[in-house]
């Protein structure tokens, strides 16, 4: 399950990563309302977990943006504001849930895993099976292992299918980054799994829609 994570509390955001991570999610950090525009321009997400106090645009206008613009990927806020006001405002514009801070991350794992993960996701791509939050993979219901490496490659591009993964994102997923050994990794990938993998110049890589 892949989540961006928008809180301007540094020390609070890195626990919250990695907490959340060590749960076996993949998480994305924004700061501010401008790198949560960019992020969900580049990638999909299964869930969004928003301050409302945030510098820029707040929570609430944040999540108003992206509804407008048919995004309407599920949204929890995490906030130090309790009132009533706040609360109904934030259901009132499509939040699914509101915890209050301080809280325990166990809770919000808690949470997340009791709504959206009682069955997992699954990703159909020709005769490929691919459950994201496991990383199981299977070819005609026959399992597939990959090294880590180019299970890391295959996540990032196989849940971002028809969006372009900047080359910088995957270059961070190798022991040894190159530009060489992405491309020989991505070429194993290409030949093992049949997958529709273009590079488009100076910008990255994608899996096309079949």
């Amino acid at each position: 399950m892949k989540i961006l994570l928008m809180e301007d509390d540094e020390i609070l955001c890195e626990s919250l990563q990695e907490y959340l991570e060590s749960e076996g999610f993949v998480v994305d950090i924004a700061k501010d309302s401008e790198e949560v525009y960019h992020l969900t321009y580049e990638y999909n997400y299964d869930l969004y977990i928003f301050d409302i106090n945030v510098p820029k645009e707040n929570g609430f206008e944040v999540l108003k943006q992206l509804k407008a613009a048919d995004d309407h990927t599920p949204t929890f806020y995490i906030t130090a504001l309790t009132d009533i006001n706040s609360i109904s405002k934030a259901f009132s514009i499509g939040a699914v849930d509101y915890i209050k801070k301080p809280f325990d991350p166990e809770e919000l794992v808690i949470r997340i895993k009791t709504r959206y993960l009682k069955s997992d996701q699954i990703i159909r791509y020709k005769d490929l099976t691919y459950h994201p939050y496991t990383k199981e993979l299977f070819k005609k219901e026959e399992p597939i292992y990959l090294g880590e490496v180019q299970k890391a490659l295959f996540h990032e591009l196989i849940t971002n299918i028809g969006k372009i993964i900047s080359s910088y994102r995957l270059l961070d997923m190798l022991e040894q980054p190159s530009s060489n050994a992405l491309r020989v990794n991505l070429a194993k990938l290409k030949t093992k799994l049949d997958l529709e993998i273009k590079n488009i110049r100076g910008q990255g890589y994608m899996i096309e829609e079949v």
